[in-house]
């Protein structure tokens, strides 16, 4: 402790020397100027300091003791004394700073830390006992990847990547970042930057190379910023840098310059592919239902078909039952009745009229026009039942009128 104690004594001196040389060189301005004469000697200036130092306190004139004596400079312990004071002064004043807000201040003693201080006027022991450092916690630090300014000036050795389909993407980003401790950000990093862009390029290049090209140059944009975020905060608390990833924007991802041509072919392609396929989903989506609706109709029709001809059979049997009980109570009624039935069937579907003149007029009333009508449809439908018995039995009717008339007369 003494020896530094000395060491301090020397290194004030020695500063104090040089400070009077200054203030001699100031008042006399050819000082250290004369042909012949060299620098004045360092003692000598140091008493007439001294001695200007006794004037200035009353010790005018010589030894005689002539003229009023003022306080005694050995009193105040000589100029040194009060050089020294002012030193001191000087010394104690260093130690004020001040810590704006958004800031926090690191009292270091002897090189270890001892506080952190907060926003406001601070003190602390003047150096070389204590020293402070100021860190600025709000503001924010911005890191670039793969450039540096602009993204036309690329660092390539940072910017290309290789991906996990053995491509290579050329992938510029910036990083964000604020301080969550300020001692973690002083002490353990040597170059806080550095440590954050090697961080930066770890970690995306971990994420790049799990991905295919296409999820990093268009589909997951997005997805790689994110996760690169959690991947490099988790790497940056791991080693207690104390910085806070608050943002990673995607800058620029696409493929190298060499291939870029060849790239964008394959991105057209691409493109015409999706489109072909949009367009052929489409008519899939136009065609596909009317194709299953005509199957669905063509279905419900030949059920229904099915379910006519099953109960159309299931009928005919149930009326042949029923015929053949009938034929059983009366065979020739029955015969009859179908014989009948058949030919006003058949009988229906020509276009000849059969008229039976026995005991009948030649003077008849044929309805052709109503009778070729209900007859004139095709054999395919259902034809109406024609009605001869009305057309005979007005024939008939008259022809007993005339009869009568002719009776009348020949009475």
């Amino acid at each position: 402790m003494l020896a530094y104690l000395r060491t301090f004594r020397d290194f004030v001196r020695e500063r104090s020397l040089r400070l009077l040389g200054v203030l001699m060189s100031l008042n006399d301005p050819q000082w250290g100027r004369r042909p012949g004469q060299g620098p004045p000697d360092l003692d000598e200036i140091w008493r007439d300091f001294n001695r200007k130092l006794n004037a200035l306190f009353g010790r005018r004139g010589g030894s005689g003791g002539e003229g009023p004596q003022g306080p005694s400079v050995k009193k105040f312990g000589g100029g040194a004394g009060i050089l020294l004071l002012l030193i001191f002064l000087v010394w104690i004043a260093s130690g004020f700073y001040i810590v704006y807000e958004g800031q926090r201040g690191i009292v270091l003693r002897f090189g270890r830390f001892v506080e952190t201080t907060m926003p406001g006027p601070r003190w602390h022991l003047p150096y070389p006992v204590e020293s402070a450092e100021v860190v600025n916690v709000a503001g924010v630090r911005s890191v670039e990847v793969g450039y540096r300014n602009n993204v036309k000036s690329k660092v390539l050795k940072e910017s290309l990547m290789l991906t996990d389909d053995e491509n290579i993407v050329d992938v510029q980003f910036a990083v964000q970042y604020i301080l969550k401790s300020p001692t973690d950000y002083l002490f353990n990093n040597r170059i806080p930057e550095d440590s954050v862009l090697q961080a930066a390029e770890t970690a995306i290049r971990e994420i790049v190379g799990k991905s295919s090209m296409d999820f990093v140059i268009f589909e997951g944009r997005s997805e790689v910023a994110a996760r690169a975020h959690k991947l490099m905060q988790e790497i940056l608390d791991r080693y207690g840098t104390g910085i806070n990833i608050s943002k990673v924007t995607m800058q620029n991802a696409q493929p190298p310059e060499q291939v870029q041509a060849s790239f964008d072919d394959a991105v057209k392609a691409g493109q015409d592919r999706e489109r072909q396929k949009n367009e052929g989903q489409a008519y899939a989506n136009d065609v596909v239902p009317k194709a299953k609706g005509m199957a669905a109709r063509l279905t419900q029709e030949a059920e229904g078909y099915r379910q006519r001809v099953v109960e159309q059979s299931e009928g005919d049997a149930s009326r042949f039952r029923q015929i053949v009980a009938e034929y059983n109570k009366a065979p020739q009624v029955t015969r009859d009745r179908l014989y009948i039935e058949a030919m006003q069937q058949i009988m229906s579907n020509t276009t000849k009229v059969l008229i039976d003149q026995k005991g009948g007029n030649s003077l008849i009333y044929l309805p052709l026009d109503k009778i070729m009508q209900m007859t004139g449809t095709g054999p395919g439908e259902s034809a109406p039942k024609p009605e001869p018995a009305p057309a005979q039995e007005s024939s008939t009717t008259r022809s007993r009128e005339a009869f009568r008339s002719r009776e009348r007369e020949t009475r």
